[in-house]
């Protein structure tokens, strides 16, 4: 250690104050705030990383202080990242949507460092981030999907009707050639069209 003392001349005279018997620099360190913060804000997070010198990755401590951008620093959310790693990440629930936040984060000498102490160093520049949106399927889409799914079956019914119609109207004309009346059975077509015409017009309804 190091034994600290002031002089000076006071009245003439000169004096001597010892100041700190026994100073140990290792015991009172204030570090140079993190450098270059950035973000990186998704639908389910925020990402805040930073930079500080390699050699002191292992021995530091951070807290990260994180608000709207409206907001005074006294309302500040603080965090701690649960490692050493100079970075932390914000869970979407802890944020709302369609707000500008602003984060900035501070370090010191971890408590558990043995050969070092420090105070807070002053807080980094700050970074910018704002939630991003969770994308919803409109409804448009919605329809056109569904339409999509409806347009094979309806395809294949449609086409069978004509298949039936075409076969049942050979028929009609062979009876109308000899004369007979038409079968009961031919105002089957018609039942169908009238059935095919009622879930149409149901679809059109739900659409």
């Amino acid at each position: 250690g190091y034994r600290v003392s002031l002089q000076g001349n006071f009245f003439g005279r000169n004096h001597t104050y010892l100041a700190f018997p026994e100073y140990n620099p290792r015991e009172h360190i204030k570090l140079d705030p993190p450098l270059s913060i950035q973000s990186n804000a998704t639908a389910s997070k925020c990402q805040i990383w930073w930079s500080v010198p390699s050699y002191l990755v292992e021995i530091l401590q951070y807290e990260l202080q994180y608000k709207e951008y409206s907001m005074s620093w006294e309302i500040a959310l603080n965090k701690t990242p649960p490692s050493s790693l100079p970075q932390i990440e914000i869970e979407a629930t802890e944020l709302r949507s369609d707000i500008t936040y602003i984060a900035r984060v501070r370090c010191k000498v971890s408590e558990s460092e043995d050969s070092y102490c420090s105070q807070w160093s002053e807080w980094s520049q700050t970074t910018v981030f704002q939630r991003a949106g969770v994308p919803k399927l409109s409804e448009k889409i919605l329809n056109t999907r569904t339409m999509q799914f409806l347009f094979i079956p309806l395809s294949f019914g449609t086409l069978l009707y004509l298949v039936w119609t075409c076969n049942l109207f050979s028929r009609y004309c062979c009876f109308l050639t000899s004369g007979q009346k038409t079968s009961p059975a031919l105002t089957f077509p018609h039942q169908l069209l009238f059935f095919s015409h009622s879930i149409i017009c149901t679809m059109g309804i739900l659409r």
